[in-house]
């Protein structure tokens, strides 16, 4: 090592020694408990949370599918509620909600809030709702519910009380808003349960549930049922009518006649006399995919629908305007000793809307059967004689 080496170490050994400190991690943001929360949430009560939707939320788009999409309805077991009576009427009922969408919070006041537990609550603007709803005048409520099951709800206490032992049967009722009604009027007279067959529009279709105005939550709905299945969902001793806008006594009075023709609407000139219908020949395959059975339809007994026909329990098939009665169900009404129904009307009048057939026919299966009732309490009460 020369001169110039020695000198260096030297005056390394004089120099302060300098110990740096080991390095440190940077110092962390202090955190929450639980995580930043990934959307805005709010208190709409106790137990009861919901979110702010940021704009072009993709949850809304499920709304609108579940609305027009009846397969995906039935694939995945969710219907679309929208309106606050209707959502109301559907939690009270016992059914259970998946998502509610709605624009002010004040809405969920008045609610039962104690169903809404366990269903995400998300907070849109108004517009948003208005783009999705079909509504003249939306709500500003949205709600997306497991598909009822008819065994499972809680009807109204006072609809039960006020039923009568009547079920009706809707035949292929194909036009939404028809078929809500004839529901509403089935809520109405008091009706047991109303089935619907196949070739019926889904009793879910926001247009049959915005026409039947809450039916669908005061009494039972069964949907998609072929005729072979129909009788399982029936009493055992029911006797099934068939409502017809078709009047064969009318009809042969329309044809000329040698001698003496009664007044319109009547048969033989006397409507309290019962008509039997001719068999006519089936078409040969039904729309719906039913054949008949020994290729005729069986001859009913005809009542007009003012003189005493029902007997309790009772069932009313009531079929659509367009399609008519199937085969099947005038099968049934014969094996069960049923009637044919007619409403009678001013000729050349093609035939009622079905909705107005079912309400006819059902108050006054109503009235008769309240009026029977009558009879065989004051009966009881009259005392024996000695």
């Amino acid at each position: 090592m020369g001169l110039g080496g020695r000198r260096w170490v030297r005056a390394l050994r004089r120099s302060p020694v300098r110990v740096l400190p080991p390095p440190q991690e940077p110092a962390e943001e202090p955190r929450s408990p639980v995580g930043p929360p990934a959307v805005e949430r709010s208190s709409a009560g106790p137990g009861l949370w919901y979110e702010k939707a940021a704009p072009g939320d993709g949850r809304l788009r499920k709304v609108v599918t579940v609305a027009k999409s009846r397969s995906f309805r039935d694939r995945h077991g969710k219907v679309l509620l929208e309106g606050l009576r209707l959502v109301r009427d559907a939690l009270e009922a016992g059914a259970v909600p998946c998502s509610l969408f709605f624009s002010a919070a004040g809405l969920l006041r008045e609610l039962p809030q104690e169903r809404l537990k366990g269903a995400s609550l998300v907070k849109v603007k108004f517009e948003e709702i208005k783009s999705w709803s079909d509504l003249v005048t939306p709500q500003g409520v949205i709600g997306i519910f497991s598909k009822p099951d008819p065994t499972k709800m809680s009807y109204p206490a006072a609809q039960l009380a006020s039923s009568v032992p009547m079920v009706l049967i809707c035949d292929n009722i194909r036009d939404p808003g028809n078929l809500g009604t004839v529901l509403r009027s089935a809520a109405g007279a008091g009706c047991e349960k109303v089935l619907l067959t196949k070739g019926c529009v889904d009793p879910w279709e926001p247009k049959v549930l915005r026409a039947g105005m809450g039916a669908h939550f005061r009494i039972p709905i069964v949907a998609n049922l072929d005729w072979e299945s129909v009788p399982s969902n029936l009493p055992a001793t029911v006797q099934v009518c068939v409502a017809d806008h078709k009047d064969p006594g009318a009809q042969a009075e329309a044809e000329p006649v040698s001698q003496g023709a009664g007044r319109p609407g009547s048969a033989s000139g006397n409507p309290k006399t019962p008509v039997k219908s001719k068999p006519r020949a089936a078409p040969p395959e039904h729309e719906g995919g039913e054949g008949t059975a020994g290729g005729c339809t069986p001859e009913l007994t005809t009542r007009y629908y003012y003189e005493s026909w029902i007997r309790a329990p009772a069932a009313v098939v009531v079929g659509g305007e367009t399609h008519g009665l199937s085969p099947g169900a005038l099968h049934l009404a014969a094996s069960t000793g049923g009637k044919r129904l007619v409403i009678p009307m001013v000729p050349g009048v093609d035939s009622l809307n079905s909705a107005v057939a079912a309400a006819i026919v059902l108050f006054e299966g109503r009235r008769q059967l309240l009026q029977r009732n009558k009879q065989e309490d004051k009966r009881q009460k009259v005392p024996v004689g000695g």
